[in-house]
């Protein structure tokens, strides 16, 4: 018993990450249970994900928000993160971000990207996640992130009642938190080139940013 409650479940968003897969799940630490939700992938991502020993779920409605929000509806752990499946984050730095919440000093802890190279955050990509953050800022929260990776309380979070199923969902989950004043806590986290044979679908290209942007400027109004 005490191991299942010790257990933490990761949300892994998941459109064509095949190649990015085996090396993602093989790295996520002990005790940590990967649940893939795929948004249509046609690369055989679940089938992938499936014979690695994740738990897969399919979500239809296309967007980055109805991925996430379906991983955590079907997450079963107390405590749950949420991660990108492209190889660019490393698992490994998952329980740095769970230390808070489980200990209670915290009510959601997001990670703010560091690049390791130059080629790791294309230049339009920063710059949209800057002006938004800028603009968090100035609301009251002091992030400089609107990060792919994060750590919180399942229920919790369900209860906030974020409704955004596209680009705008991390932002309205910070809006939401700070509405709530929930104890937000930022650290940093290596950002690495994704896994080659996969694609971003909104750092890939100016197009893709300025969609994300979009979606999650309409949040903020």
């Amino acid at each position: 018993m005490d191991e299942t409650r010790n257990v933490v479940d990761v949300v892994l968003p998941c459109l064509d990450e095949a190649a990015a897969l085996p090396g993602v799940l093989g790295a996520l630490p002990a005790g940590y249970r990967a649940v893939v939700v795929d948004n249509g992938s046609r690369d055989g991502s679940p089938e992938v994900a499936a014979a690695l020993g994740a738990l897969v779920l399919r979500e239809p409605r296309k967007g980055y928000g109805a991925a996430v929000h379906t991983g955590i509806e079907g997450a079963s752990a107390e405590i749950v993160c949420v991660l990108d499946a492209d190889g660019s984050l490393d698992p490994a730095e998952l329980p740095r971000l769970v230390g808070p919440v489980r200990d209670g000093h915290a009510d959601l802890v997001v990670g703010r990207r560091v690049p390791v190279s130059r080629g790791s955050w294309p230049w339009h990509a920063r710059v949209g996640n800057a002006v938004l953050a800028t603009l968090l800022r100035r609301r009251g929260l002091a992030v400089h992130d609107i990060g792919p990776v994060r750590a919180f309380r399942r229920q919790d979070l369900l209860d906030l009642g974020v409704a955004d199923r596209a680009f705008g969902y991390p932002l309205e989950l910070l809006l939401r938190a700070a509405e709530a004043n929930w104890r937000v806590r930022e650290l940093d986290v290596a950002y690495r080139p994704r896994t080659a044979g996969t694609k971003s679908k909104v750092s890939g290209s100016v197009r893709g940013t300025a969609r994300a942007v979009r979606d999650m400027a309409a949040v903020l109004r």
